[in-house]
């Protein structure tokens, strides 16, 4: 039954009955067999087939999030029996954005998995949406508000949106000194999914205000804007843990931080159930504890 609950998890997580059966040693028929078998035990259908997608039926979508938990727990109760209570084993999928884990996360992971060397990370640097239950990651990393109220979230750290350029830019174009001024500089654009981010939010008269802002250069890299930031390619707006040691040592300067909106947070996010796995709490309490 275990086997065929990951089966079916892989099936839900790759969108394929092919694919998902090749990733765990099966043929096509034995694939379709043993999902056969488990929809034969619920009683129930738990994919809609098309010529073009799978999809989860209702009794699909709870299955799937139930087949998680038991398959998380008998992976730690395996791994305790296997290297004892006090040692953690085990992979952890993580998500994050792409400048924070190159900079930041990358040390605490490296901490991490010297103290752990049973646990595995699988990291994923996307500065895009990432659906964290359905693409099966244990962890992500994110700013701002949750979209997604199935999802548990843990606070790790306040993050503010700061304006910032590096010196050679306010030299040569002068500093901005309200945000409408904006208008009249090349300013460096994140993409996210197939917007870029284009409407600059400020704190102006006690009102949140939209400013529109444009540019030459636009990209869906948080690593590439800072770095073009850092060469004085224009003005950006980068969240406070992305640039903190550029702004300490005079890299970058801080502009406009007079309108700048409250900070929002740098929260971890995480399917319900899987803080209770010891390597995937371990990991939480580290990253806590890093970004104080």
């Amino acid at each position: 039954m275990m086997d065929n609950l990951a089966l079916f998890v892989r099936i839900a997580e790759t969108g394929g009955i092919a694919s998902a059966g090749r990733e765990m040693g099966y043929s096509p028929a034995t694939t379709s067999e043993r999902l056969a078998a488990l929809e034969a035990h619920y009683g129930v259908r738990l994919l809609t087939r098309s010529t073009r997608a799978l999809s989860l039926t209702e009794e699909g979508r709870l299955l799937l999030d139930g087949a998680r938990r038991l398959l998380a727990e008998a992976e730690e109760l395996d791994a305790r029996i296997r290297l004892g209570a006090e040692r953690l084993a085990g992979p952890i999928r993580l998500s994050a954005p792409l400048d924070l884990g190159r900079t930041r996360l990358r040390a605490v992971l490296d901490r991490f998995l010297e103290t752990h060397p049973d646990v595995t990370i699988d990291l994923h640097l996307s500065d895009g949406f990432v659906d964290v239950a359905s693409q099966g990651y244990d962890v992500a990393i994110r700013y701002g508000e949750l979209k997604d109220s199935t999802l548990i979230v843990r606070k790790l750290a306040a993050n503010a949106r700061i304006v910032c350029a590096a010196p050679s830019y306010v030299e040569r174009h002068g500093r901005p000194h309200h945000p409408r001024d904006l208008a009249r500089h090349d300013c460096l654009l994140m993409r996210f999914g197939s917007e870029p981010d284009n409407s600059w939010q400020f704190l102006i008269d006690g009102k949140i205000v939209r400013c529109p802002v444009s540019g030459r250069r636009t990209a869906n890299d948080g690593g590439l804007v800072r770095d073009w930031c850092l060469a004085g390619f224009g003005i950006a707006r980068k969240s406070q843990w992305d640039v903190a040691e550029d702004l300490a040592a005079g890299k970058l300067v801080p502009l406009l931080r007079e309108f700048e909106l409250p900070p929002a947070g740098l929260q971890a996010v995480y399917p319900k159930g899987r803080s209770e796995v010891r390597r995937i709490k371990a990991l939480l309490e580290e990253l806590e504890t890093a970004f104080k």
